[in-house]
């Protein structure tokens, strides 16, 4: 008896251990994005080598039709035993346009034929998409209808992945927990809405200090808490002509991991906190130490 009890003690600490791993998982994110899915075509593994160097465990990757199905398969399995998790990414602002969902239908039109094709090892984990409706015409001349129409975009996506069994990501800028909706949709904050609707968001908190960082993202963790989702800390690398504070690429790597680690500190105990995303893998490759 003593030993059935002991042995049931020794599975429930496995158990609690394993869960306690997955949620670390789950929550301690490093992502970034893969623009140039060449990059993977030409030298796959120099790619693998420099995520890994880097303690990678997300990768958001460009989906691009003339690439062959094997080199995302390749890259896929690899990344994978690497302990990367690959997402298909894909989105422009012309998506919210009258007809710019057929782009979206293209995405997942070849989404799905490449997971049946592909090995339990070479599939897709997700789908991230990068959208950005604030860059289409449409948003400075008819703010509402461009706002319903991403909405749209995202339910419509939302309907696809689930038929895919793959989870739903999408890129934010910081400042959608400014922007209101009254629509078909409801009313309420963007931010909010998105958060609800989709499995992750990551969003583009661009600057370049831990302080500014932390106050742009806190209605964000926030909203991720209240829904049970995670947000995950994006920040820019490469050289912009936006004004100083937006970038590390002046500051260098060094400054940055010093200063990613004090946004991951100060949300530690947050369970909408998701972890961080460095944009991006090209940028990023030729930082300052």
């Amino acid at each position: 008896m003593k030993k059935l009890m002991m042995a049931g003690v020794w599975l429930l600490f496995m158990l609690t251990q394993t869960g306690f791993q997955a949620q670390a998982a789950e929550v301690d994110v490093k992502a970034t994005w893969l623009w140039n899915p060449w990059m993977i075509y030409e030298d796959e593994a120099g790619t693998i080598a420099f995520l890994e160097s880097k303690n990678v465990n997300k990768v958001y990757v460009q989906i691009d039709a003339d690439i062959p199905a094997g080199v995302y398969q390749s890259f896929i399995e690899k990344a994978g035993a690497a302990g990367m998790a690959i997402y298909a990414l894909d989105g422009a602002p012309d998506w919210v346009a009258a007809k710019g969902f057929t782009k979206q239908d293209r995405l997942m039109s070849w989404l799905s034929a490449y997971q049946q094709k592909a090995a339990l090892t070479q599939k897709f984990a997700g789908v991230h998409l990068d959208v950005e409706p604030y860059l289409y015409s449409g948003w400075n001349t008819n703010r509402a209808a461009t706002v319903k129409a991403y909405q749209a975009l995202l339910m419509k996506a939302v309907s696809s992945t689930t038929a895919l069994n793959l989870p739903l990501e999408a890129d934010l800028p910081f400042w959608f927990d400014e922007i209101p909706y009254k629509n078909t949709y409801g009313s309420g904050i963007l931010a909010e809405w998105v958060i609800a609707n989709t499995h992750s968001v990551t969003l583009m908190a661009y600057r370049d200090s831990a302080t500014m960082i932390t106050e742009l993202v806190r209605n964000e963790v926030a909203y991720g808490v209240k829904y049970g989702k995670t947000v995950v800390v994006g920040v820019e690398t490469g050289q912009t002509d936006e004004g100083e504070a937006i970038s590390f690429y002046e500051e260098g790597e060094a400054f940055m991991n010093n200063e990613l680690a004090a946004v991951s500190s100060h949300y530690a105990f947050s369970k909408g906190f998701g972890g961080i995303a460095v944009h991006d893998v090209d940028s990023w490759k030729t930082m300052a130490p």
